[in-house]
């Protein structure tokens, strides 16, 4: 037990005497036990540094503390002399924690190959589960035992369900790395598995996409900027203007408008500080969200270039959701143009006139001024920003969400689903004994089991692991299930539409007739919208902020299908919460 607690000290850690803290609560000192490193007095309450073994008053070595400019707690001694400390080694951690609430490791089983906290340690007590774990072979978690088991098990990555093999697959159902044998005799059965390389590179792929989106993010900042800087030298140049077009109008009633003048100019100045200060928030605003953006950026880009497979893929889902929140577009801000020619055809009108009225506040004129060529919002609050968005709204689309589920009887045989019936991929051998008179026998095609006869509807189709080909799209029932000509191919009769990825091209089809659709990366998530009685279907890339793809228009006459057809990869369904 000393070992491991000298071992997990920490840099700064030191030790208090228990005798001398009681004799200091008595505010009696007993007799000096060393002599203090920095005040070379004896040590009324001496601290005893634990790595290195200098001894200092308390009093000094917090003095010393405090005037560091963090919050590291070195030994002054050995700070000055340049002494390099040894590295104190992390605490191991417990293995069968889960990630988000990691425990530190208490003992370590070399027999199992792994490490335990105490609530995790039970099992090697007794018997568990049938198992006698009795006789394994345990030693404490920070042991150079243990530290030379979990080096190599490091190197080896064992499997967590059967720890005798090492990871070489990733199940994407679960999100775990696993060895051949799980989906094979394991919990992870019938699961779409890939190649731990392949998906570390895939998602390295999504980390250069986010990248890219927050680098696009930050222009968009970085051009907010640029519009309000602008705005604010327009708006000093037309204060300027102003200000010298009312000297020249006062110069005729002076005699009367002196006063008058004074109160002008100051009501435009104030009007045009209280705008520069909401220009200067606005701007130091932005140079916040570029400061946000270009630290995640920088978290990002190190998930990037994690070179440990299984790391990157345990970094990457950690930090999936903060991506795809991040990766959202920038708001665009347009400062809106603050001028005051209200307040100079007040005066040019009305000099006359109102010569009787000057005794009402100025304030009060202006807001009933019939004159002004400016709206209300733009006189009265100069300060106004109007923020638009080059996307729509996704929360919109979702007050209409569906998740259709996919229609076995209609599947070619080569096709799989799970058990969800959300997802769909493809198979090296097809069934047996798959003559169902609604099955698709020659084109890798499946419908959808739900249908829509009215209303609005909105779903998404998840295209991470699609593949080079894909058809997306919805179909009347009548389309034919046999055969592979026009009428069974999805978009190419006049009862289905849809859109398709072929290698690195995007078209819109129906009827045959094809629409290209340019697009700069992959969409990694489709939206589709459907209005049935205004005959509006709609295709969104939903990773790219809802980007607009490609609308159909057509007047309904049947029910209506989601649709699906593949060549390699998975597809899937998005349950929209």
């Amino acid at each position: 037990m000393s070992r491991r607690g000298k071992a997990a000290a920490p840099m700064g850690a030191f030790h208090v005497p228990a005798e001398a803290l009681a004799s200091g609560a008595n505010q009696s000192y007993p007799p000096p036990v060393g002599t203090c490193t920095l005040c070379r007095s004896p040590c009324p309450v001496p601290v005893l540094m634990v790595n290195c073994g200098h001894r200092f008053c308390l009093r000094c070595l917090e003095n010393f503390w405090q005037r560091l400019p963090n919050l590291e707690r070195p030994c002054p001694t050995c700070t000055t002399q340049g002494v390099q400390r040894p590295s104190v080694p992390p605490p191991a951690i417990c293995d069968v924690c889960p990630a988000h609430a990691p425990c530190a490791a208490r003992w370590s089983c070399l027999t199992c190959g792994e490490s335990y906290c105490p609530e995790h340690f039970q099992p090697h007590i007794g018997e568990e589960g049938g198992r006698d774990l009795s006789g394994h072979q345990v030693c404490d978690a920070d042991g150079e035992e243990a530290c030379r088991m979990r080096e190599v098990m490091g190197r080896s990555r064992r499997c967590p369900e059967h720890r005798e093999r090492t990871v070489e697959l990733y199940c994407r159902v679960c999100k775990v790395c696993i060895c051949t044998l799980c989906p094979l005799l394991g919990t992870h059965r019938t699961h779409p598995v890939t190649l731990i390389q392949e998906e570390a590179r895939l998602e390295k792929n999504q980390t250069n996409r986010c990248l890219e989106q927050l680098e696009e993010k930050k222009r968009h900042v970085l051009s907010n900027i640029e519009h309000i800087d602008l705005a604010a030298t327009e708006l000093k140049a037309c204060t300027l203007a102003s200000t010298e077009s009312l000297t020249g109008k006062f110069s005729e009633l002076r005699l009367l408008l002196d006063e008058e003048e004074k109160l002008s100019k100051k009501y435009i100045e104030d009007k045009t500080k209280l705008a520069l200060w909401a220009y200067d928030g606005q701007i130091e605003s932005c140079r916040e969200h570029i400061t946000t953006i270009d630290t995640f950026s920088s978290h990002v880009r190190s998930i990037q270039q994690q070179h440990d497979a299984v790391k990157l893929i345990w970094e990457y889902t950690s930090a999936e959701k903060d991506m795809q929140r991040h990766m959202c577009p920038a708001e665009q801000l347009h400062p809106v143009p603050v001028t005051y020619e209200h307040i100079e055809n007040y005066f040019s009108s009305f000099v006359e006139a109102y010569k009787s009225f000057f005794k009402k506040p100025l304030a009060k004129r202006l807001k009933n001024n019939v004159f002004s060529s400016l709206s209300v919002n733009s006189s009265e609050n100069p300060r106004t920003m109007i923020k638009t968005k080059s996307f729509e709204d996704r929360s919109l689309f979702l007050k209409h969400a569906r998740c259709p589920t996919l229609d076995p009887d209609t599947m070619h045989p080569r096709l799989r689903l799970l058990e969800d019936r959300l997802t769909v991929y493809c198979a090296w051998i097809g069934r047996f004994n798959s003559g169902h008179p609604q099955r698709f026998d020659k084109l890798l095609q499946v419908m959808s089991r739900d249908c829509f006869r009215s209303g609005s509807h909105y779903w998404e189709i998840d295209l991470l692991q699609a593949g080079q080909g894909w058809w997306i799209g919805v179909t009347y029932p009548s389309i034919q299930r046999k055969g592979d000509t026009e009428f069974s191919r999805l978009g190419w009769n006049s009862g289905s539409w849809c859109i398709k990825r072929y290698a690195h091209e995007y078209w819109a089809f129906h009827k045959g007739e094809r629409t290209p659709i340019l697009l700069q990366f992959p969409p990694e998530r489709v939206g589709v919208f459907l209005d049935y009685e205004a005959g509006v279907l709609s295709f969104f890339d939903v990773t790219s902020g809802m980007r607009l793809l490609h609308t159909f228009r057509c007047r309904f006459t049947e029910p209506v299908y989601p649709a699906l057809r593949l060549w390699d990869g998975t597809i899937t369904m998005s349950r929209l919460n």
